[in-house]
Order: C-alpha cells, then sequence, then structure tokens
C-alpha cells in the first residue's frame, strides 16, 4: 500500500514538474499560438494564411486586443487590397470573405 502511494506521489510530481515547463512559453511563443488559432478559426490557407500570420506575428501588431470578428475583418481587408479589388468586386469578396467560418 505505502508502495502505491509513494508511485502515485512521484508521478504526480513528475505531471507537475512536466506542465510547469510547458506552461513557461515565451510572448513569442503565446502570440504565435494566438495568431495560429485565429487563422484556423477563420479557415484562412494558403497566402491569405501566410499574410494573416505576418501580420498577426509582427512586433507592432496589436491584434492581442481584437475580437476574432475584428481579426477576420482585418485579414479579409488586406486581402482585397493585395488582389487590388474596387467596388462591387471589393464587396462581394469582403462578404463572402466574412461569412466563412
Amino acid at each position: 500500500m505505502k508502495t502505491k502511494l509513494l508511485a502515485m506521489v512521484a508521478l504526480c510530481a513528475l505531471m507537475a514538474a512536466g506542465s510547469a515547463g510547458a506552461a513557461e512559453k515565451t510572448a513569442q511563443q503565446q502570440k504565435m499560438t494566438q495568431c495560429n488559432a485565429t487563422a484556423a478559426k477563420q479557415s484562412l490557407k494558403g497566402d491569405a494564411r501566410k499574410s494573416f500570420m505576418s501580420n498577426c506575428l509582427k512586433k507592432d501588431s496589436n491584434t492581442a486586443g481584437m475580437t476574432p470578428q475584428q481579426m477576420k475583418m482585418k485579414n479579409c481587408n488586406a486581402e482585397a487590397g493585395q488582389k487590388a479589388l474596387k467596388g462591387d468586386a471589393r464587396k462581394t469578396f469582403m462578404s463572402s470573405c466574412l461569412k466563412k467560418s
């Protein structure tokens, strides 16, 4: 009985030590995790994802306080700008881009 208890205590100590190391992410790693999660929520692929991640990870990027909808709007707007869309074409693109889940 005593050995089982010691084994459980040792296992708990190892798990706590492992989770403590995983929790110590740098600010850049935390930002990468956040940007990656947001890009995944927006179902971004290819160049759109690359552009979004680049903008999101920039040092001066102020995306930390943005809602997912604001992030989506920013990304769709940037993508429309890259495609040089104007007028009705831009309006149609923005509508379809913002509807993506």
